[in-house]
């Protein structure tokens, strides 16, 4: 069979009609998270040009193993602060964060890691029954990359402003204690970093008590692992 300019030119605009909307498709939805990269949240370090880290640390986990920067090498975590005694949104937090652990299970290099700022009463000890009390409301938590720490007062209230949270003390708040409701996303470098709204505006630290919130953090998750396997320059919100 012979095939004359006219008809090659044809066959080839039909083959690419076919071939497009897959291609495209995956670029819009699934393959996006290969060419964007998220914000790095903070400003340079005025003396060293050094992006803002969280400040070193080191905790007791629920288990009585000490918890620091150096066991958040090489992975991807997300942080948040609470109390096992919270009448309010903790509980509401820990179930979120059991929803973004599994909705993250299959991905490997991620962890979480939830500062109490009650360390007086929350003991290790305290963290396995507030774990047990969890489990009996149907809330599964994997400890296998989920710790729950405790340690000295300053040392938990003075991480959390590395974090860009505030918490404190407070006798007029349910439990005595005022803390921010955010889930923080930390890279591999200790940077904490985030996407952008639906209006365009970096988001910052992403609302635990917020499902939508909730979605946002998991795309970026998977955003930021993407920009691991693709580096590129990243965008600085300043």
């Amino acid at each position: 069979m012979k095939f004359n300019l006219k008809s090659l030119t044809t066959i080839i605009i039909l083959g690419l009609l076919l071939v497009a909307p897959p291609i495209i498709y995956s670029y819009v939805t699934k393959g996006y998270n290969n060419f964007i990269k998220l914000y790095i949240v903070g400003e340079k370090n005025p003396d060293t040009g050094e992006d803002h880290k969280i400040s070193e640390f080191s905790f007791i986990n629920q288990n009585n193993e000490i918890v620091n920067n150096k066991d958040m090498d090489s992975n991807i975590y997300i942080a948040d602060f609470f109390f096992t005694n919270c009448p309010s949104i903790c509980p509401i937090m820990t179930k979120n964060m059991a929803y973004v652990q599994k909705k993250l299970s299959v991905y490997p290099n991620i962890k979480f890691l939830s500062h109490t700022v009650d360390p007086k009463n929350d003991t290790p000890q305290r963290f396995i029954e507030y774990i047990d009390e969890m489990k009996n409301n149907n809330i599964s938590i994997n400890l296998d990359n989920w710790d729950f720490v405790t340690g000295d007062k300053d040392d938990i209230y003075n991480i959390a402003r590395s974090y860009f949270v505030n918490v404190s003390m407070d006798s007029l708040a349910p439990g005595g204690f005022l803390h921010s409701e955010y889930f923080v996303l930390v890279d591999k470098e200790g940077r904490v970093r985030s996407g952008i709204d639906k209006n365009g505006n970096v988001v910052g630290i992403y609302d635990g008590t917020n499902e939508a919130q909730l979605r946002d953090l998991v795309n970026d998750v998977k955003v930021l692992m993407a920009e691991y396997k693709r580096p590129k320059r990243t965008k600085r919100k300043w």
